[in-house]
């Protein structure tokens, strides 16, 4: 078939016109809305170890956060995430405070980022995890997904009653040696936080979660974060991280 035979410009429209629905089923953001861009890049990370465990307490894993990765990467530079250590089921959590957060509950929150699983790390995690946290209004809305390997399913996080709860949607491994795309979309709506949508390599899935917040002391905040959870052997594994994005209002 010739490059410029009917039938293969025809052939190129469609697939040209299905790429542009696939990147168009992620509402733009409201008029106003706020950006934060390369979020991995940035120096004020902060970790405490196994907090996201719950209690935080006991042994810890060994775990490291390391920028300016040039390969792979997407946009320049990357960053790598890796845990390891002796101790099978615990996990590495990081996390940083956006400055100028808003003072009152977000209307709207999209966190965006690309990951990357190499081959010998393709079926080691337990879980990985990302979250955005806003304290406003004397309330704690939490807003978490879990990739869990051991159930094969995604997962959110009640954050009220501190339990993972499945979302509906299956989980298989991340295809190792290449780049996914994932945006979680949020709102707070009175005293609930709402997981709105996954979007996993282009394809949206709208699960309309709903969860109480948790009533918090005063003052605001808005946070990002990111874990990796270690399996029972235990075993060590890295991922990358790149262009970490988040949008709110």
């Amino acid at each position: 078939m010739s490059p410029s035979s009917p039938r293969a410009i025809l052939l190129c429209l469609s697939l040209f016109l299905l790429a542009g629905i696939s990147r168009a089923q992620v509402p733009a953001p409201p008029s106003g809305s706020t950006t934060i861009q390369r979020i991995e890049e940035a120096t004020a990370w902060e970790t405490c170890g196994n907090c996201g465990n719950s209690g935080g307490s006991g042994a810890v894993s060994t775990y490291s956060m390391i920028r300016g990765i040039t390969s792979p990467m997407v946009d320049g530079s990357a960053t790598e995430f890796k845990i390891g250590g002796s101790y099978a089921y615990k996990n590495a959590y990081w996390y940083i405070a956006q400055y100028g957060s808003p003072s009152t509950p977000v209307s709207y929150l999209k966190y965006e980022f690309n990951l990357y699983v190499p081959s010998a790390s393709a079926n080691a995690p337990q879980a990985l995890e990302f979250e955005c946290q806003q304290k406003a209004g004397g309330y704690v809305y939490n807003f978490a997904w879990q990739a869990d390997y051991a159930s094969h399913s995604w997962r959110v996080f009640d954050y009220a009653h501190r339990q993972w709860v499945n979302s509906g949607l299956s989980f298989s491994a991340f295809a190792p040696d290449k780049w996914h795309h994932l945006i979680a979309e949020f709102h707070a709506s009175g005293t609930t936080a709402v997981h709105d949508a996954l979007t996993i390599d282009g394809v949206r899935h709208v699960v309309n979660l709903r969860h109480a917040a948790k009533r918090g002391t005063r003052g605001h905040y808005l946070k990002n974060a990111f874990q990796l959870d270690l399996n029972g052997n235990p075993t060590a594994y890295k991922v990358y991280v790149d262009a970490m994005t988040i949008t709110y209002k």
